[in-house]
């Protein structure tokens, strides 16, 4: 039950950097005054990293597991690339994408 709510959690969370990486570039295009926030990067990727360490740390599909923190490890190089360099790398959608197929994937298989 516990490992449901956390890969619901999971996906949730996913799925909002997923939106946030999206839509955040095309609202800069319109000047309204905004800019961007690496912060906000930041909260996703530590949310994301609990959820999944959580998730994880009694899992035994080892495919699952490495999909899970290769995931994780590709937002945090897209999060400390922009931290240092003040650059978007596009290394983000592809670790969200991960998380949330990788969420599905153990929805999925979990025994209810």
């Amino acid at each position: 039950m516990k490992s449901k709510i956390l890969d619901a959690v999971g996906i949730s969370a996913a799925v909002l950097c997923l939106i946030h990486c999206i839509a955040f570039p095309l609202l800069m295009i319109i000047p309204l005054g905004i800019s961007h926030n690496p912060y906000i990067d930041m909260a996703f990727l530590v949310i994301g990293a609990v959820v999944v360490y959580r998730v994880t740390k009694h899992m035994t599909n080892r495919w699952l597991k490495l999909l899970f923190w290769t995931s994780v490890i590709l937002i945090a190089i897209s999060v400390t690339v922009d931290f240092i360099f003040e650059i978007h790398i596009p290394l983000m959608y592809a670790g969200a994408a991960g998380l949330i197929a990788g969420h599905l994937i153990n929805f999925r298989n979990h025994k209810h």
